[in-house]
C-alpha cells in the first residue's frame, strides 16, 4: 500500500477506536438511527397538557381556583379598551333603553327598541350589545362603539340570552316557549332547539370547564343542569321551598358551588354543580334577586328587591357580612359592577330609577331616573376576556 493511503487507514481506524470508546456511533450509523428513533421523545413544554380539560374551542382557563381571574379591575381586553364608559338600561314598560353616562350621573340618550326589552347583553366576542326584546320577539343590536342600535334581529321569546363558552353557540332562553334555544351567535340563526321540562328558564351560569351550566326556572320553582356540547338537558331538580321563584345563578370562584338567588325563599340556594345534590339555602333578604361578584373575586352582591337591600357575601367564610340599605327604599334588581370595582348599579324596577352604590362603603352615590320598568341593565365596558351572556358574565 501506498505511505499515504497506509497513514490514512490507520488514523480512519484510530478515529473510530476512540469513538466506540466513547460510546458514541459514527454519523449515518444504522444501529445508531434505529436506537435513537426507539428512544423517548423529548418533553414539549408547550404541549402540556392543561390545569382544567374545558369545552373543546373554550380559551384556557387562566386560573384553576378562580373563574374570574381575568376579571380584575380595569383589565380591559383590546377589543373594548377604546369604548365609551356607559351604563344601557333596558325599560320594560316603556321599550327604550337609557343611556347613563357614569362620570355625571346623567341620561345622555334613550334608545327607541323592540316590546319588552328585558336584558342588554355583550356577545361572546364583546362586538356588540344584545338587547332582548321578549314580547317584540327581536334582538336589537347596539354598537357600543358609537352607542347606536342597529336593525333588529327575529327571533322568539327572547327573555335571555347567552353564550356558550367556547363561543360556538349564542343560548336563548325562551321563558314562555320552554325551551332553550342554540342559535349562531352573529346571524342568530337556530341551530338546535332543546325542550324543557320546566317552566320559565331564565338565568344561567357555566361550569369552570364550561362543560355544562346551571338553568333557574323561573315558574315551576326548578333547575336544570345541560350538557354544554350536546346541548342536552341532563338533570333536573325541584327547589325544596313551596312556591320557590329562583332568579340569578352565580358560580363560585373555585367552580364547585352555584348560587341561585330565589325571590319567594328570601335568599341563595347553594348547590354543587357536579354532583347537582340537594341544595341548601342561605337567608339573605326579601325578595333575592341579582348576584354580582367583586372584581377580587372575594365577595358577591346579592340585591333584595322586595326590602331595597343589598346583602355582601364572602365566599370564603360562607356568610353574609354586611348589608346595604338604600336610604329612601326602593327595588334593587339587575346590574353590574363598574370596571374599577369601586361602584355596583342595579336598576330599581318597579321605580323607574338606577342606583349607583359604593361598593366600599354601600354608600348611595346616585339616584337617576330611567324608563318605567328598568330591568338587566348593562354596565359597559367591563374587564374580562369573553362573554358568558346575560347582563355581563366574564372570564
Amino acid at each position: 500500500m501506498h505511505p499515504t493511503l497506509l497513514t490514512r487507514a490507520l488514523l480512519t481506524t484510530a478515529a473510530l477506536t476512540a469513538l466506540a470508546a466513547c460510546g458514541a456511533q459514527p454519523q449515518g450509523d444504522p444501529e445508531r438511527a434505529t436506537t435513537k428513533a426507539a428512544g423517548p421523545a423529548p418533553v414539549n413544554p408547550a404541549k402540556k397538557r392543561p390545569a382544567v380539560d374545558g369545552l373543546p374551542g373554550m380559551p384556557p382557563v387562566l386560573d384553576p381556583k378562580d373563574v374570574y381571574a381575568a376579571d380584575r379591575p380595569n383589565k380591559l381586553s383590546p377589543v373594548v379598551k377604546d369604548f365609551p364608559s356607559r351604563v344601557y338600561v333596558p325599560n320594560t314598560e316603556s321599550d327604550t333603553v337609557s343611556v347613563i353616562d357614569p362620570k355625571t350621573y346623567e341620561v345622555i340618550e334613550t334608545l327607541h327598541v323592540g316590546r319588552q326589552p328585558q336584558h342588554v347583553v355583550p356577545s361572546w366576542d364583546m362586538k356588540t350589545l344584545w338587547v332582548n326584546n321578549n314580547r317584540g320577539h327581536t334582538l336589537t343590536p347596539i354598537d357600543p362603539r358609537t352607542g347606536k342600535a342597529g336593525k333588529a334581529v327575529e327571533v322568539h321569546d327572547p327573555y335571555n340570552l347567552y353564550f356558550t363558552p367556547n363561543g360556538k353557540y349564542a343560548v336563548v332562553m325562551a321563558s314562555l316557549d320552554r325551551e332553550l334555544v342554540f342559535r349562531d351567535p352573529h346571524t342568530m340563526k337556530r341551530i338546535k332547539t332543546e325542550p324543557v321540562g320546566c317552566y320559565g328558564v331564565n338565568h344561567a351560569d357555566f361550569s369552570l370547564d364550561g362543560r355544562y351550566f346551571i338553568v333557574s326556572c323561573e315558574f315551576s320553582g326548578e333547575l336544570l343542569k345541560v350538557d354544554t356540547e350536546k346541548m342536552k338537558v341532563i338533570g333536573q331538580r325541584k327547589l325544596p321551598f313551596e312556591g320557590a321563584m329562583p332568579q340569578d345563578v352565580k358560580v363560585s370562584p373555585d367552580g364547585k358551588r352555584f348560587y341561585v338567588a330565589d325571590m319567594m325563599a328570601d335568599g341563595m340556594w347553594i348547590v354543587d354543580g357536579d354532583s347537582f345534590g340537594k341544595p341548601r339555602l342561605l337567608r339573605t333578604g326579601k325578595g333575592c334577586h341579582g348576584l354580582y361578584v367583586s372584581r377580587d373575586s372575594r365577595e358577591m352582591y346579592v340585591s333584595n328587591r322586595g326590602e331595597g337591600t343589598v346583602s355582601v357575601f364572602d365566599f370564603t367564610k360562607n356568610r353574609v357580612t354586611r348589608k346595604w340599605n338604600l336610604p329612601d327604599g326602593g327595588s334593587p334588581d339587575m346590574g353590574g359592577v363598574s370596571a374599577d370595582g369601586k361602584v355596583l348599579w342595579l336598576s330599581g324596577r318597579y321605580d323607574a330609577e338606577v342606583y349607583a352604590i359604593d361598593t366600599r362603603t354601600g354608600k348611595q352615590l346616585a339616584r337617576i331616573p330611567v324608563g318605567s320598568g328598568p330591568h338587566g341593565l348593562a354596565v359597559y365596558p367591563q374587564p374580562g376576556r369573553y362573554s358568558l351572556g346575560h347582563t355581563g358574565i366574564f372570564r
